[in-house]
């Protein structure tokens, strides 16, 4: 992976990802996170299904396929999009990209709790434990500056939730004839319905659209979440999915650096230090990977943010 296209790819998929809590951050300012969460999947939705258009392929038409990645699209956005945007009302947007860094942790869990998990040794283990480990000590519960508030509670649920996404895409999406691209166009889709169902419950509440707002969930949706599928779809077909997935490694380290420099949250040491750890136990869990998880976890079918 020396090739100066690739690591270019890689660095703005890394901003791209990494940044889009930091666009959250800023959309809250006149959305509220149901409104953010629908704007930004129609978005993501418009531009793919135009890049599938232009590629002579379409979406499927089958109700087997639809009703799968529905269901999908409750685990890998709706629910994610959602809590990720109402955890960052009480939570630095830097924190919350710490937390997402838990997503491989989480699919691998469900993978032993289902027993579809059959690659087990001992670093995996180690890592699992480590990674929680890690987690824990961002949340602090023993301290008084700790996190264990709900805000912070809602973006480990998000994280969850796209493993359970994950891993219900690899064992009954994946390898039916879908091209990576028709799953992401069909579940932006269909989260994109589902989540417009949901606003009239939970996302009447009153629009303040201030430019910061506005163009902060427009370059979430468009590029943090369409284009940027785009470059990793690229770097999978470039490198493969084991390669692509390195990407993951920097998002956090992402997120930290822009929520300190451009809202001024203060880099915590405490989550840094809980941010390296979890990261070398994710490290440890991908030795081998394993079949339950999907290998990359940043794309609308597998993990955006």
């Amino acid at each position: 992976m020396n090739r100066p296209g690739t690591l270019i790819r890689m660095g703005v998929l890394a901003l791209l990802w990494g940044s889009s809590f930091l666009w959250i951050k800023i959309a809250l300012t006149g959305l509220s996170p149901v409104q953010i969460a629908l704007a930004r999947t129609a978005l993501g939705a418009a531009v793919l299904v135009v890049l599938l258009l232009a590629g002579g392929q379409r979406l499927p038409r089958d109700r087997a396929s639809w009703g799968r990645l529905a269901f999908a699209a409750v685990f890998g956005t709706l629910i994610p999009f959602t809590l990720f945007a109402l955890g960052e009302q009480s939570v630095d947007s830097g924190v919350a990209g710490v937390l997402n860094a838990t997503t491989p942790l989480w699919a691998l869990a469900i993978g032993l709790v289902l027993g579809h998990e059959r690659k087990r040794n001992t670093a995996r283990f180690a890592g699992l434990v480590l990674g929680f480990a890690g987690t824990l000590l961002i949340f602090a519960p023993w301290g008084r500056s700790g996190l264990a508030g709900w805000g912070a509670l809602a973006c480990l649920a998000a994280a969850a939730s796209y493993a359970v996404s994950y891993t219900y895409i690899g064992r009954t999406v994946s390898g039916r004839g879908l091209s990576p691209l028709q799953m992401s166009s069909t579940q932006l889709v269909a989260a994109t319905g589902l989540t417009a169902a949901v606003v009239p419950v939970a996302g009447l509440q009153p629009v303040h659209p201030s430019w910061q707002a506005l163009v902060a969930v427009g370059v979430l949706g468009v590029f943090g979440t369409g284009v940027a599928f785009v470059i990793n779809y690229r770097l999978i077909e470039d490198e493969g999915p084991t390669n692509a997935t390195t990407v993951g490694y920097l998002l956090p380290v992402v997120s930290v650096l822009l929520g300190a420099v451009f809202l001024g949250e203060e880099l915590n040491l405490r989550v840094v230090a809980g941010m390296v750890v979890v990261l070398v136990g994710v490290a440890l869990t991908r030795k081998q990977p394993a079949t339950a998880i999907v290998p990359v976890d940043r794309e609308p079918v597998t993990t955006l943010k």
